[in-house]
């Protein structure tokens, strides 16, 4: 599993990727977490706001930090 946090560094961005972080570690689940910080590519997602996950090439929320209860949603299903 591939899980990209797509910001520019913003607080809201860290907190996603801290988020992601603990759910991944806690659910004890093997996944790649890439923090990605290039406009073009934010873009290519078709992206406007972030912070932004996206799961497997899958844009799961974007303008907004996720709660863990989503996180878990996401890569669980």
């Amino acid at each position: 599993m591939k899980i990209e946090i797509l910001g520019t560094g913003c607080p809201k961005c860290k907190k996603t990727k801290e988020i992601v972080d603990k759910v991944v570690k806690d659910k004890g689940i093997e996944a790649e977490v890439e923090k990605v910080e290039d406009m073009d590519k934010i873009m290519s997602y078709g992206v406007m706001l972030t912070p932004a996950v996206v799961v497997d090439g899958d844009v799961k929320v974007a303008g907004k930090v996720p709660g863990e209860d989503d996180v878990k949603k996401w890569i669980s299903g």
